[in-house]
């Protein structure tokens, strides 16, 4: 992928003023269970595998932060990185592709892939460039696959469109540790790409589906936000859930966008609009796309 300043040039100032300088940021790693670490820096949380067969790792934030990447895993371990594993496509969790595809594989779901060779309109996050040869996945996949790596079995799962078309969790069933890319947003209301083939009603199924399907005493590594479990997953997905069905139900009642945003969302969830993802633009965001929604079911349904 190209330079973070050439994506940063793309972001609006809107975006840029609530963007963090990614070249100041620390990165830190923590134990999680198992094989299994957890680097943190800017971006989205960063998995490790550290064991006999070397170093794999779940996303790779920005390109700037390369170094700092490689300095935390050479703590960990001083093996080469075997696999980089994209969860989705998103220039905070691919953008250290270009260096770490020159050491290891990439492996991610097809649309990753293709979204990084054409390039993306992120919407409120600005245009993407295309990546360049050694950013992209060298292995694809449709549905999932398995990796058999540092003595446990490493299983991708790609998810309908939900926060992209192209997500997919990846769990390291010996460890007990499920990354879960940007279907987790640790007590923060989630950026959905709609432009990226997200879809609001798409992704609150996912996660309802991981939340059922939960092994007993996983570990969680979110997308954004400290290492978690299933008390704090079953926050988020409550709280999801309960916010899609009050703008559906004030949509359905005839209320405009801005008749949404004015009556805003219960006190109780204030502070999920703290983050990068303000209230109004999760309001946003679920209004336009249960729009989006009932247009494609009404182009789809059958002529009486």
């Amino acid at each position: 992928m190209k330079s973070l300043l050439a994506v940063l040039v793309a972001v609006p100032a809107v975006a840029l003023a609530q963007l963090p300088d990614p070249a100041k940021a620390n990165v830190t790693s923590e134990p999680v269970a198992g094989n299994v670490h957890m680097l943190t820096g800017a971006g989205g949380n960063i998995g490790v595998s550290v064991g006999p067969d070397g170093l794999l790792i779940v996303d790779d934030q920005f390109e700037v932060l390369a170094p700092k990447i490689h300095k935390a895993l050479d703590k960990l371990s001083k093996a080469k990185i075997s696999y980089v594993l994209n969860t989705h496509y998103h220039f905070d969790h691919t953008g250290g592709n270009g260096v770490f595809g020159k050491e290891g594989k990439i492996i991610a779901q097809r649309e990753v892939r293709t979204r990084l060779v054409a390039g993306s309109d992120m919407g409120p996050m600005g245009k993407i460039p295309p990546a360049k040869k050694e950013a992209l996945p060298f292995i694809t996949y449709d549905t999932g696959m398995s990796l058999y790596f540092n003595g446990e079995e490493i299983r991708l799962t790609h998810l309908p469109a939900g926060h992209t078309d192209g997500d997919s969790t990846v769990y390291f069933v010996g460890s007990n540790v499920l990354h879960m890319g940007d279907h987790f947003f640790v007590d923060t209301f989630p950026f959905i790409d709609l432009n990226g083939g997200g879809s609001v009603e798409g992704y609150l199924a996912n996660i309802e589906k991981v939340l059922a399907t939960l092994p007993q005493g996983v570990k969680i590594i979110p997308g954004h936000g400290p290492l978690a479990g299933r008390p704090e997953l079953e926050r988020f997905v409550a709280t999801v859930r309960e916010t899609v069905q009050i703008v559906r139900a004030r949509r359905e009642a005839g209320k405009t966008l801005a008749q949404v945003k004015a009556e805003g969302l219960p006190e109780k969830f204030k502070s999920w609009g703290a983050g990068f993802i303000n209230t109004d633009t999760w309001l946003e965001t679920v209004f336009t796309s249960l729009e989006k929604s009932a247009s494609a079911k009404k182009v789809s349904a059958p002529t009486p």
